[in-house]
């Protein structure tokens, strides 16, 4: 088939190292300019340089809604287009002019976590697997019949970079495979259960922000899900910003005031959590390692010289 392909970052050069790489025809690539936005700098692989090293022309668009993108796509005659990380809407009169219309490759399994940064926040939100969805485009984000979908577990210790590596690799399975069923005449997809989707927002300082009052199981999973090279948790500590880069859930119960720097654990330093800390039966946070205002990475049992006093959530107001 004839291929017009629209991704960008790592996800999108995966897909079109994949189409380069099947029996299918990749007549045109569009793909967004580089952005200096802090989770668009992460897994940046090009999608131009790709598609130039292999004689694609290429087309660079924030929006892909003027005429003169419209009349290249038509003039190249795609059987289909197939789309990955693409940040902005699709409009129908594009998504549907190729005769098998557009298959969308999203890094969830669909209907749950649409939208952006699904990795990040499946594993906050402790959910048991997570995965690639090839989907056919409609008039609702992320919402066509699924042709393929494959699924890997998320294990007790994977951060965030280790799902991205595992979901990565099943992009171009998923992709290949969903074009052969399309090429094949396959009509009979998954309509997916709107009754079970999710939509989730880019990410941004606020969202790493620590909130103390999180149960400690979920701030540990907050402190996998923002692992290098993402932008780490934070809270602060004496009014100095303190980035959490590694901790546990502890292994005693600890009663209190959410944030109070509490006692020495094993190699960490538990900080008591969750909205009900009062009542004694929470486990904290064991945190085991951080990295300072001034860059300075340590081991938290030696940057918590002394227990007692706070982690908030925001320095303290002048």
């Amino acid at each position: 088939m004839r291929v017009v392909m629209f991704g960008y970052q790592t996800w999108g050069h995966r897909t079109l190292q994949a189409l380069l790489d099947s029996e299918h025809d990749v007549v045109l690539v569009v793909t967004h300019p580089r952005s200096e936005h802090a989770y668009e700098k992460i897994w940046s692989d090009s999608v131009a340089d790709l598609a130039d090293d292999h004689g694609v022309p290429v087309l660079i668009r924030n929006r892909p809604d003027d005429e003169e993108l419209f009349t290249r796509l038509k003039e190249a005659e795609p059987d289909i287009i197939v789309a990955n990380n693409w940040r902005t809407w699709i409009p129908p009169r594009i998504f549907n002019l190729p005769r098998h219309g557009t298959l969308n490759v999203h890094d969830s399994l669909l209907p749950k976590y649409a939208g952006f940064s699904p990795l990040i926040w499946a594993l906050i939100n402790g959910e048991p697997e997570v995965g690639v969805t090839a989907h056919l485009m409609n008039d609702e984000l992320d919402a066509g019949d699924i042709v393929v979908q494959r699924a890997v577990p998320v294990g007790p210790t994977d951060t965030a970079t280790d799902l991205f590596h595992k979901t990565v690799d099943l992009i171009a399975p998923v992709t290949v495979g969903a074009l052969g069923r399309i090429a094949a005449g396959e009509t009979d997809f998954t309509r997916q259960d709107r009754s079970q989707a999710s939509f989730f927002h880019k990410r941004s300082a606020e969202d790493i922000r620590i909130d103390w009052n999180w149960p400690a199981e979920d701030l540990q999973r907050l402190v996998r899900a923002q692992s290098a090279p993402y932008p780490a948790a934070f809270t602060f500590h004496r009014g100095k910003r303190l980035e959490v880069l590694a901790a546990v859930v502890s292994e005693g119960r600890y009663g209190g005031t959410p944030g109070r720097v509490f006692y020495r654990e094993g190699e960490g330093v538990v900080i008591v959590a969750g909205a009900d800390a009062r009542t004694g039966r929470n486990h904290g946070l064991a945190i085991t390692r951080v990295r300072t205002e001034d860059g300075e990475e340590m081991p938290a049992t030696d940057y918590f010289t002394t227990m007692g006093g706070y982690l908030t959530s925001r320095p303290p107001s002048r």
